[in-house]
C-alpha cells in the first residue's frame, strides 16, 4: 500500500496508488496524511478498501510531502552499511540518532526553499 498526499502545496488531499500505478482519492476515509490518523486502526481500514470504486486522481498532479504536520522527524544515519561506505565513513557501532525541523519536509520534487538570511 503506498498512500501519497497529492495537490496544489497547502492544498493536498490523501491519495493511494493502486496496482496499476492510478492514484486513488480517499479523502472521504481519510481527512489527511497526519499523525492524528495514522494509526493502527486507520491503515487495517484502508488496507480492506476496494480501490477500484475509488475516485481515480490524474497522475499528473504535484506529489506532496509525505504527511503533515508531522510531530517530530527522528532519523537514523548511517542505517545501512552501503550508505556508510558510498560516504567514506566508519560503519557505526550504535545507531547514529538525529533531529530534523518538521518544516524541512517537502514533496520528492518540490524546490528547496533557502531561507532569507542564510
Amino acid at each position: 500500500m503506498k498512500l501519497l498526499r497529492v495537490g496544489e502545496k497547502g492544498k493536498e488531499i490523501p491519495a493511494i496508488l493502486d496496482e496499476n500505478n492510478k492514484l486513488r482519492d480517499i479523502s472521504s476515509h481519510i481527512k489527511d496524511l497526519n499523525p492524528d490518523f495514522l494509526n493502527f486502526e486507520t491503515l487495517s481500514k484502508l488496507k480492506n478498501l476496494d480501490l477500484t470504486k475509488l475516485p481515480e486522481i490524474s497522475n499528473s498532479q504535484r506529489i506532496g510531502a509525505c504527511v503533515n504536520k508531522p510531530g517530530k522527524f527522528v532519523a537514523i544515519g548511517l542505517n545501512y552499511s552501503d550508505h556508510a561506505k558510498e560516504t567514506g565513513a566508519k560503519i557505526p557501532s550504535e545507531p547514529i540518532v538525529f533531529m530534523k525541523a518538521t518544516s524541512s519536509i517537502s514533496g520528492p520534487n518540490d524546490n528547496i526553499i533557502k531561507p532569507k538570511n542564510f
